[in-house]
């Protein structure tokens, strides 16, 4: 096969009929070809896919590029902004001759232009409409994976929901679940919990320090209300272009786990709210989940087997997931099997096991007319190699592509116009004031306080019939051994939950909901809560 018939192949592979997001033109022999583009079906953008490259070699603005595009194609867009430079995308970019060669290279008409998009922070953690999820909505297996726990006490939080949302104790804040954990290990928690298996004392203790520890390092302000409502990612703008969800991540960026399993719960609960549309001509939501091989890293077997479903399943709902991450090792088999879009940027191979890591990246291609050993390590900023499904489904010929410009700015918008965007935002009202209404733990305190005021009332009563007619009390008392004596310390002070549990109301209200019927939350693959609209 000639050179020229091999370019034109290429090429052919990408002249699709339908609508689709132009990425650039194709790279040969050291060229670039601007009458031969590289681009993907809008059709089979729920199939998912990847993008991936070491560290400078372009990612995120190749996920600008194709958020520009999508969103000027009427689709709404999530993007996880991790170094807080993707902000840019809401303002017009800045043109000069970089930009202006680039887009002459590929062919692009290059115009500056900023898109419509809403800015969030997780738990209002630094610019943007905060984030929260309820304990309860969260769910078991995420929140064992942010707290770090183990098979074994990812279980036994599990039976901590189950309880919870069985007899129907909402969790709407880590205090709630505190609070449940300690009570079912007391004396009349045990019992409730006999018949399910139990919980060790040693594992609640592990998972009440690791509530402890997470709330210490501030960040019990991403659990409770209001709770996101996830469906806010699906607008558009009243020009009809799609609205960019960009969550701002620099104020949590030494919390990977965090955000990464968040991302997750974000993904679990579109998956599970939204209704069956099979296969579309445009998704409903593209996600790109930035940094992804943290979403990986130390993930128990259920984890993963929940991730995987839900990335099978998805795409049924319309939603599209790109993952980005460095290499594509960093994600497993079973979920790059199921990636059909591939953007794979320039690989570093400086040790012996990058050599490793490029062969492996190498072989998950299809057949292709480069050396892309060679390729793959010799690719500039803002190149990759790119194949992705054609409208039947096929894979595409791989291509090497020069990408194009993003249009918008290529950074960061500054803080004080960051914040005037916020303002500005129709969620602001909705979201911005946290709401601590009664739940769990305030009902529990509540309790505990009528239960001491009870006790308090009833002893002055035997107090006050105790006394003689001189109003000095009687001096019988009750006989029983005598210790020896000494001076009396200070009582030890008892926390609010061991109060709440040793009361008499609290036993009245464990026998009272042990006995009603519950109303028992239905939960997803990740073990999240089925939202009631």
């Amino acid at each position: 096969m000639s050179e020229s018939t091999s370019a034109a192949d290429i090429a052919a592979g990408y002249a699709f009929t339908g609508p689709a997001l132009d990425l650039g033109a194709v790279l040969w022999d050291g060229a670039c070809l601007p009458d031969a583009p590289v681009r993907i079906p809008l059709a089979v953008l729920n199939r998912h896919g990847l993008v991936a490259g070491a560290t400078g070699t372009g990612k995120t603005k190749t996920l600008q590029l194709m958020a520009e595009q999508l969103s000027a194609q009427g689709v709404p867009v999530f993007l996880a902004d991790v170094k807080g430079d993707l902000s840019g995308i809401s303002a017009p970019g800045t043109g000069n001759d970089r930009v202006r060669d680039r887009a002459a290279e590929v062919g692009q008409k290059w115009t500056a232009t900023g898109f419509p998009a809403e800015f969030f922070a997780l738990g209002g953690l630094g610019h943007g409409v905060p984030l929260r999820a309820t304990v309860t909505s969260f769910g078991p297996l995420l929140l064992s994976k942010v707290l770090g726990l183990n098979r074994t006490q990812e279980q036994s939080l599990g039976l901590v929901f189950h309880y919870a949302d069985q007899k129907g104790l909402e969790l709407l804040d880590l205090k709630d679940l505190r609070s449940v954990v300690a009570f079912l290990t007391s004396d009349e928690g045990k019992a409730e919990l006999r018949s399910l298996g139990g919980l060790s004392s040693a594992t609640a203790g592990v998972i009440l320090r690791s509530l402890t520890a997470f709330e210490a390092q501030g960040m019990a302000s991403f659990f409770g209300e209001p709770e996101f409502d996830t469906a806010e990612f699906l607008r558009t703008a009243p020009d009809g272009r799609g609205i960019v969800s960009v969550l701002e991540l620099p104020a949590v960026q030494d919390k990977p786990q965090l955000f990464s399993t968040f991302l997750m719960w974000l993904l679990a609960d579109l998956f599970h709210d939204l209704p069956e549309v099979g296969d579309a001509d445009r998704p409903k939501l593209v996600f790109f989940f930035d940094e992804a091989h943290l979403l990986f890293e130390d993930a128990s077997k259920a984890f993963l087997d929940s991730l995987t479903q839900t990335v099978r399943l998805i795409r049924s709902k319309g939603i599209g997931v790109f993952f980005v991450t460095q290499t594509p090792k960093d994600v497993p088999g079973e979920v790059l099997g199921q990636l059909g879009n591939r953007v794979q940027h320039a690989v570093r191979a400086f040790t012996p096991d990058d050599q490793k890591a490029l062969r492996a990246t190498v072989r998950t291609f299809p057949d292709s007319a480069y050396d892309l050993e060679e390729l793959l390590t010799g690719l500039g900023t803002g190149e990759a190699v790119v194949t992705v499904l054609d409208e039947r489904g096929a894979p595409t010929p791989v291509a090497a592509t020069r990408l194009r410009a993003p249009e918008s700015l290529m950074g960061p918008v500054d803080g004080p116009g960051l914040d005037r965007a916020v303002r500005a935002s129709p969620l602001r009202e909705r979201y911005a004031q946290a709401v601590d209404r009664e739940s769990a733990f305030e009902k529990l305190a509540a309790l505990a306080g009528t239960d001491a005021e009870r006790a308090g009332r009833e002893g002055a009563k035997a107090a006050k019939g105790s006394k003689g007619s001189t109003g000095v009390a009687s001096p019988t008392s009750p006989k029983g051994p005598k210790g020896p004596k000494g001076p009396k310390g200070p009582e030890e002070e008892r926390s609010v939950v061991e109060q709440v549990v040793g009361s008499g109301m609290f036993k009245s209200l464990a026998r009272s909901v042990g006995t009603q019927i519950g109303r028992e939350i239905t939960r997803s693959l990740f073990g999240t809560a089925r939202r009631r609209r």
